[in-house]
């Protein structure tokens, strides 16, 4: 057998398996509870999968922030942190990785991603003006629009077909940016925003060439470039694979040309370095000014800007871990291979597979429940009742209301699987292919979910749902049937 250069491992017989290419020193223990429990467990928690208790929970493929697996350098790593509130000497080795990783001379710690929105957003954003970005994503169109800006989605015609083999599906269309530009005027936009491997579309990827023309464009009108590198790995990773260019590149020099081309970037550690944290970082020394003060006043000091040294000791090591492409392809190759079997199967998954997880497309799952009915909650939720895996609702239930008090209803209805990296093994991935199998065999089952309890900002996280009927007994009582007591 050998490595294909795609992730996973071809066999002699030609079948291409993803292999783990790390071995388990330490283990936690999982619990598959039976039916009558996990069901139980999601009435409590209102439908809503961020609700539930872990301890109710088999898979907890809910996200990949803060979840991934630390490499045993990363957790030796945080015996030597400095415990000190200025001038810790762990800040210093972590700066320093940036600096190396990134490319990026000043450097502002945040407690975690959405901490870096808010300042961004208070630095650079006033009322009136307008962000053009590949995808918008959840925290980060909140904080722009709580701070006055418009947010305008500017992806090509592929970014939202599930089906597809666009290999960058995360790209910004260059017509509709000069359009934008033309009609609002490059004075009131402060920024474009480029989210690596757009996380409410699939995880989906932007290429360097799309990358270079936005870059081109900006200059011509003096508008920064923010690139969100929260998955910017993995978007190295698929440049790798997807883009001819670079194809013989390594990880590491990718990285620094994507971040090369952004003025200002900003991470969640939680998701770039498998620690909790993350940061802000640009070579304008101008732009950094405008920002430094503000992490006092919310994050922290300066040298740990809310975070605990021995996190930053952790991502110190995890940055240089991130231009390991046995590392950041660990992921991927689970979810190409759940991706392409679910497919195989007939089953309407986001194709071509991306980052964070396997995306499962509620519309064409649930075909009969109507969008106001929220069709990926209700997935979320009936997975969860058959299997035990905890996934997440990405769809009009993470959408809005409009001024009338009417659901924006989300461009795709998703059910996001997440694959942290270096949790899951393969025959727990087959576990769940094989639970999504009989539960689109059985989905005329499942109907629709209605709030109960509607919060005005972000109501996914603590919103609660409740079924428009009793579909959700029937759905164990079926379950039961068919599988009796093997949970």
């Amino acid at each position: 057998m050998k490595n294909n250069g795609n992730g996973g491992i071809r066999f002699s017989n030609g079948e291409q398996i993803p292999v783990e290419l790390h071995k388990v020193r330490i283990v936690q223990k999982l619990h598959l509870k039976p039916i009558e429990e996990r069901l139980k467990a999601i009435e409590d928690g209102g439908f809503n999968s961020f609700l539930l208790n872990t301890e109710d929970i088999f898979l907890d493929m809910l996200t990949d922030s803060g979840t991934n697996a630390m490499s045993d350098n990363q957790v030796s790593s945080m015996l030597q942190a400095d415990d000190a509130y200025s001038g810790s000497q762990s800040y210093y080795r972590m700066e320093s990785a940036l600096r190396e990783v990134l490319g990026k001379h000043y450097i502002l710690p945040a407690h975690q991603g959405r901490a870096a929105e808010n300042i961004i957003s208070k630095v650079f954003i006033r009322e009136g003006t307008v962000i053009p970005t590949n995808y918008h994503f959840t925290t980060t169109k909140a904080h722009m629009e709580l701070n006055g800006a418009k947010v305008l989605e500017i992806y090509g015609d592929e970014a939202v077909k599930i089906k597809s083999n666009h290999p960058f599906k995360g790209n910004i269309d260059i017509s509709k940016l000069n359009r934008v530009i033309a009609e609002y005027g490059a004075e009131r936009i402060p920024f474009i925003r480029l989210e690596a491997s757009t996380n409410l579309i699939g995880g989906q990827p932007f290429s360097l060439a799309n990358m270079r023309e936005v870059k081109k464009i900006a200059d011509q009108h003096n508008i920064m470039i923010v690139l969100d590198a929260s998955l910017i790995g993995e978007n190295a990773l698929f440049i790798k694979q997807r883009e001819e260019e670079f194809k013989n590149h390594e990880i590491k020099d990718i990285l620094l040309e994507m971040c090369d081309i952004a003025d200002l970037v900003y991470f969640s550690s939680r998701k770039v370095t498998s620690t909790r944290g993350g940061g802000i970082c640009t070579n304008d020394e101008e732009i950094y000014l405008k920002m430094r003060d503000l992490i006092p006043l919310y994050e922290g000091f300066l040298t740990y800007g809310g975070m605990s040294v021995r996190e930053i000791e952790a991502m110190a090591v995890g940055l240089y871990e991130t231009t390991d492409e046995t590392v950041i392809n660990q992921s991927p190759s689970f979810i190409k291979y759940a991706v392409e079997d679910l497919d195989k199967a007939g089953i309407p998954v986001v194709t071509p597979a991306g980052a964070l997880g396997c995306h499962v497309d509620a519309m064409g799952f649930l075909p009969h429940v109507p969008q106001e009915e929220y069709p990926a909650g209700a997935l979320t939720a009936a997975l969860y009742i058959i299997s035990g895996c905890r996934g997440m609702e990405r769809g009009t239930i993470s959408s809005e209301r409009d001024e009338n008090g009417d659901d924006i209803l989300a461009d795709m209805e998703l059910l996001r699987l997440a694959f942290p990296r270096r949790v899951f093994t393969l025959s727990q991935t087959m576990f769940l292919i094989d639970r999504i199998k009989w539960l689109y065999e059985n989905r005329e089952l499942v109907e629709g979910l209605k709030f109960v309890h509607e919060p005005e900002v972000l109501r996914f996280f603590t919103g609660r749902l409740a079924p428009v009927s009793d579909w959700p007994q029937k759905l164990a009582a079926k379950f039961k049937a068919d599988f009796g007591d093997s949970l």
